[in-house]
């Protein structure tokens, strides 16, 4: 067998069996392997910022990473920004980048580039295989450091004639690293600021979201009186009807600052001291008052449901000493569209263990209160803050979940950065219903421009906010990449797009307009 094949062969019995592709000259072997090797699904997007978004959102989803095939240093670098994404989610993937043939490389030929240095922001591991009889071994190496605690990044670099070259043979995985568990001595740290009964934050995010974890944050909640949060962006949050309903922290400073001025300590479950996420002129960077204390439980990586329960049993909590918890009410709403007759659209709307993908930066920001009554469902955020990330992360979570629904929710703005998303979903027949809210301009960026003091906008900074002339088609644009789509104007007719979306199999777009 020749190197490509090697490397797919190794792939598969490492259990890297999907791969995002973009592929070009150089990745032709690796194409021409698929045909040879059983076992590998391969899905292809037309751009590569869906590739690399896809396979975050298979990894958040299924746990286990995917790969990606990407052409050249361009190819990579069109990908970059949800890699930044999925790099500040801990997300596990292997990518597989080509490089021209080792002997073609000097040749300075026009695709010639760093393909390294441009990996390297991203990736915690970056490797480029230098012969045939190499690239098996690489590829078991990328594995392994993908599946690694906690996840990452790892990209394997293949030049040309090291896919096309003879190979010896498949690689085994080297064994994975086993999950820190979490330090005694933090734990009980954490359990003696819980005990001194001062204004105490709770702040979690990571594996301490999930269903276990949220209920182990309850009992602890009820016992010492303690707060329980989650960062402002999540990677995933068990969230809906039974559920431990927690808030996050408010992205607008002007918000965060009061709910936060009174605790004393912070104890952080795999998050960091609560950031501004950008700085404002005359406004704090750090959201934490003067003199708060911060103590750290688990980083990323670290087994923070394990944490979570000695801590519970270190402060002598049980599942009795969880409270009951007040619920929004939620209907159908009638009459016009507004943030929150959308939001109750679609808290009654998310069927049973459906996957929410959330991208509406500015509409959405009051949607946690009406969806904790939802039934119940996981709700995926950006990490990273480079938007386009919604579609691609929503199409990988559906190719790790067929059985589940996925829900992606997006601004018309953010939407345009990875619109091919909806080509892949359509030709695989995945299950999204994509909401696109139109606003018709970049809603976030009018409030940005307040908030950084800018002053009021004239008529061309004004047209590097607004998205209406000409006005998205987004019906339009969806029929194009072959997903059926209506527009909605009313409450009504949004509750019934809802329901049509969720009742069918396939994907499905609605544009709301707002």
């Amino acid at each position: 067998m020749n190197g490509a094949e090697s490397l797919v062969r190794t792939l598969v019995a490492g259990g890297v069996d999907v791969c995002f592709a973009n592929p070009g000259t150089s990745e032709m072997h690796f194409v021409a392997a698929l045909d040879r090797v059983e076992g590998m699904r391969c899905v292809l997007g037309l751009f590569e910022g869906v590739v690399t978004g896809a396979a975050d959102g298979y990894f958040r989803m299924k746990g286990t990473p995917a790969s990606t095939l990407l052409h050249l240093g361009p190819g990579l670098a069109n990908g970059l920004a949800n890699l930044h994404n999925a790099k500040k989610a801990n997300s596990g993937i292997v990518n597989i980048v080509g490089q021209h043939a080792t002997y073609h490389i000097d040749y300075n030929a026009p695709l010639t580039s760093d393909i390294e240095g441009l990996a390297r922001p991203m990736s915690a591991w970056v490797r480029t295989s230098p012969d045939a009889k190499s690239v098996a071994k690489d590829g078991a190496a990328a594995i392994a450091a993908a599946k690694s605690a906690p996840p990452q990044i790892a990209t394997l670099i293949l030049p040309a004639d090291t896919a096309w070259n003879e190979a010896d043979g498949i690689a085994k995985v080297p064994a994975e690293s086993q999950r820190a568990a979490y330090s005694l001595q933090a734990v009980e740290a954490a359990a003696k600021v819980l005990r001194g009964g001062e204004p105490t934050l709770l702040l979690l995010t990571g594996s301490a979201l999930t269903e276990r974890g949220l209920a182990l944050a309850a009992q602890i909640a009820g016992k010492t009186g303690c707060k329980v949060m989650g960062q402002t962006y999540n990677p995933r949050m068990a969230r809906g009807r039974g559920r431990f309903s927690i808030d996050r922290i408010p992205y607008v400073i002007e918000q965060a600052l009061p709910i936060l001025k009174d605790f004393r300590h912070i104890v952080l479950v795999e998050t960091n001291d609560p950031v501004a996420f950008f700085a404002y002129p005359n406004k704090p960077s750090l959201l934490k008052p003067e003199g708060c204390e911060v103590h750290r439980m688990t980083s990323g990586g670290e087994n923070s449901v394990a944490a979570l329960e000695a801590l519970a049993s270190a402060v002598g909590a049980k599942p009795a000493d969880a409270k009951p918890q007040a619920l929004t009410e939620i209907a159908k709403p009638t009459g016009a569209l507004t943030h929150a007759s959308i939001a109750q659209a679609i808290a009654m709307a998310i069927p049973e263990n459906a996957i929410v993908v959330d991208e509406s930066i500015t509409t959405g920001r009051g949607f946690f209160p009406p969806t904790a009554a939802a039934a119940p469902h996981d709700w995926l955020q950006n990490m990273g803050g480079s938007i386009g990330f919604s579609t691609p992360v929503a199409t990988g979570a559906a190719v790790a979940c067929p059985d589940r629904k996925v829900i992606c929710m997006v601004g018309d703005g953010s939407a345009m950065y990875t619109l091919q998303s909806l080509w892949t979903q359509a030709r695989e027949g995945l299950n999204v219903t994509t909401i696109v809210f139109a606003n018709r301009i970049y809603q976030i960026l009018r409030g940005e421009f307040d908030g950084v003091g800018a002053g009021e906008p004239g008529q061309r900074a004004q047209d590097m906010l607004k998205i209406d002339r000409p006005t998205l088609d987004w019906v339009a644009l969806a029929k194009g990449m072959g997903v059926p789509g209506r527009a909605v104007a009313t409450a009504d007719d949004f509750n019934k797009a809802l329901a049509e979306a969720i009742a069918d199999h396939g994907p499905r777009l609605i544009e709301v307009q707002m």
